[in-house]
């Protein structure tokens, strides 16, 4: 099996976010969970910027993707 492209914690840094994973752990329990009916992309803690990002990766399911579908997953549970 491969390994992914990307870590989460180079997902947090891609986005401008703290990335050590003390961090990542503070910002998802802050953010979790995300409602279903709302897709990741448009939470309302991401900046434009942020949230662009998201959804183009998840729109052209790019080298980032599988790593953005993973902060999906854990933003949900």
């Amino acid at each position: 099996m491969e390994q992914p492209l990307h870590t989460m914690s180079h997902l947090f840094a891609q986005l401008g976010l703290p990335s050590d994973e003390a961090e990542i752990e503070r910002f998802i329990a802050a953010h979790a969970p995300l409602p279903r009916d709302v897709e990741l992309a448009r939470a309302p803690f991401w900046s434009p910027q942020q949230a662009a990002f998201l959804s183009e990766e998840l729109k052209e399911d790019a080298d980032w993707a599988e790593i953005v579908d993973q902060l999906n997953v854990r933003l949900r549970s």
